[in-house]
């Protein structure tokens, strides 16, 4: 059994509440003497004392628990987030509460409610990305609160985000001056910001090129792999199908790749590949897969650097970071200039 604070009063000559002090780091009004502090730390060791943590919290009002809610946490880029946030609240002695949305707004509502019941000293949310009430709801509580990817706009709280417009610009632009004018684009979740951006940068491109996005070359419906499957079908079922097609996520190029395949054809030599995200496998494929790769380390430690200050401070003014991503050239674009 673990040695009590009278104990270590009784064993010293000092009072219940000196012995606090020093074992909790709070001198007080009048600072502890050195020696004092000396005396006391030696004999909690001695004495075998271990501090009892959740009583700690609870006058304290701290569960050292931080929350977070992802919408799918099979996809790679989620849960990489939560692995190296995880790490770094670690750092701070916070641990960490993961739920998975399972891409369902319900289930993300029901896991934040969940996640303020047991009282998590912060929240991380990276939303579902088509409703944003709850999120609204879930600020005015008054829980340090940040949301990351899949942000909205209107919401006043602290956010982290890769530009998503510039990076499926800066990759599109990249298949116009390897010489590819019929391009399609294979996008995710409708509604979604990072959908919506990733899309409106393919478009802006183009029309700043000079060509006309056609509208038989847009397809979309999920970040899923049975999504790039699919939709890859319908382009190269057309009488005149693009030369080269951009994916919204890692996931999509997946499916689109097994699409391929079932036909027979080669890339880049029958259609060019380039892809928001950067998956692990991407560069291990036959060619190499050309992407355009997200901060994903950087973004987790923005993070948590982020919701602890606002942890600390509360009123701080808000901030929104927007990181920016990096295209990566590999070998599935074929020159056609």
């Amino acid at each position: 059994m673990s040695a009590r604070l009278i104990d270590i009063a009784r064993k010293t000559g000092y009072s219940v509440s000196t012995v606090s002090r020093v074992l909790n780091q709070k001198p007080g009004k009048y600072p502890v003497h050195e020696k004092t502090q000396k005396q006391i730390l030696a004999a909690a060791e001695e004495l075998g004392y271990r501090p009892n943590i959740i009583a700690r919290n609870l006058r304290l009002r701290k569960t050292r628990e931080i929350g977070m809610v992802v919408p799918d946490i099979s996809k790679r880029f989620f849960s990489f987030l939560v692995k190296i946030i995880a790490k770094h609240l670690r750092e701070f002695d916070y641990k960490m509460i993961v739920y998975d949305a399972d891409e369902d707004t319900g289930i993300e509502k029901d896991a934040i409610t969940n996640l303020l019941a047991k009282k998590v000293d912060g929240l991380i949310v990276c939303p579902v990305g088509v409703e944003s009430r709850h999120l609204e709801q879930t600020i005015q509580s008054g829980i340090p609160f940040l949301t990351m990817d899949r942000c909205f706009e209107h919401l006043k709280a602290d956010s982290i985000s890769v530009d998503n417009y510039n990076g499926a610009r800066i990759a599109v632009e990249y298949l116009i001056a390897e010489g590819h004018h019929k391009i399609g684009v294979i996008h995710g979740l409708q509604g979604t910001w990072p959908n919506e951006m990733r899309l409106k940068g393919y478009q802006d491109a183009l029309k700043q090129a000079g060509i006309k996005a056609e509208k038989r070359y847009n397809q979309c419906d999920s970040f899923g792999t049975f999504n790039g499957y699919l939709e890859m079908h319908q382009m190269l079922r057309l009488d005149d199908p693009p030369t080269a097609v951009f994916f919204a996520g890692g996931y999509i190029l997946l499916g689109a790749l097994k699409a391929i395949r079932e036909k027979n054809l080669n890339v880049p030599r029958d259609i060019s590949f380039i892809t928001f995200d950067d998956p692990t496998y991407a560069m291990q494929l036959t060619p190499p897969i050309s992407a355009v790769a997200q901060p994903i380390e950087e973004v987790a430690a923005m993070a948590v650097k982020l919701l602890l200050r606002r942890m600390a401070e509360p009123d701080a003014d808000i901030e929104n970071v927007l990181l920016q991503p990096q295209l990566i050239v590999r070998d599935s674009v074929a020159k056609l200039i």
